[in-house]
């Protein structure tokens, strides 16, 4: 099937073990050399996107309780909003591949390499969760990540500067102390996984920044100057610091850039 018809079909799937195996073989169908693509297709959604399972409950953000790593409850809990995430993530990899036509081919088969990272990301924090009798769905989470995928839905500009290179590259500043704070509670197979995450999550962010850079000199902008422009008409939340400076040179953030974002 052509690959951004299957990745909205993938994208609609509410189970998330069956989502993600299906978007790590949609990946792999892409790279084959006969994978068909149609970069110009309009592609219209049978039912709203995303596909999502009855839990978790979604509540608010300020709803969502703190959680320690330094109780079983607590650590299970926070390992669960890890996992909401990475679910989310491949959700927003495949839209990006349905719903903007006309970009490069390159484009899609980036986002689909994405979606397969992350759903990657899921089943191992999943696997680990139910070693401690838990799974996805057992904890109330919040839906910001979605929700900046519906209000940068009509452009494909502003959900590259806001979903990989703003809300995800807040992954790469927030995991190294959670790495930590995980390795004080005993649990090293979450550092192990927190550490996978962070090396693909380098990654994404360098692609989001790649196409927000081709998508700025398509337009002729700049994308130093846009940036601040479309947090504030998206009302995307502020980045404070510490930021993870070596992180993000390495996913391609400039020097001006990280300037930026620590004043």
């Amino acid at each position: 099937m052509e690959l951004r018809t299957r990745a909205l079909q993938v994208l609609l799937i509410p189970d998330p073990p069956t989502k993600a195996q299906a978007a790590r073989a949609l990946h792999a169908q892409a790279l084959a050399p006969e994978a068909e693509l149609d970069t110009a297709a309009v592609l219209m959604p049978a039912t709203e996107p995303p596909g999502r399972p009855e839990r978790p409950h979604l509540v608010t953000a300020v709803q969502v309780p703190s959680r320690s790593p330094f109780t079983a409850e607590g650590r299970a809990a926070l390992l669960h909003a890890i996992a909401h995430i990475e679910f989310n993530a491949i959700n927003l990899a495949l839209d990006a591949v349905w719903r903007f036509p006309g970009m490069p081919r390159e484009f899609y088969l980036d986002w689909l390499q994405v979606a397969s990272e992350e759903a990657l990301h899921f089943t191992l924090l999943d696997g680990h969760l139910r070693t401690m009798d838990r799974g996805y769905g057992d904890f109330d989470a919040h839906d910001g990540l979605w929700s900046m995928a519906r209000r940068t839905a009509g452009d494909v500009l502003a959900r590259m500067a806001l979903v990989p290179r703003t809300l995800e590259a807040r992954g790469l500043d927030a995991t190294p102390p959670l790495q930590a704070k995980l390795a004080k509670a005993g649990d090293h197979r979450a550092v192990e996984i927190l550490g996978v995450i962070l090396r693909d999550e380098v990654g994404h962010v360098r692609i989001g920044n790649r196409w927000y850079r081709h998508l700025c000199r398509e337009r002729g902008l700049d994308p130093l100057a846009l940036y601040p422009q479309l947090v504030e008409r998206y009302e995307a939340p502020r980045l404070r610091p510490p930021f993870n400076v070596e992180a993000r040179s390495a996913a391609g953030f400039s020097p001006e850039e990280i300037a930026y974002l620590s004043s």
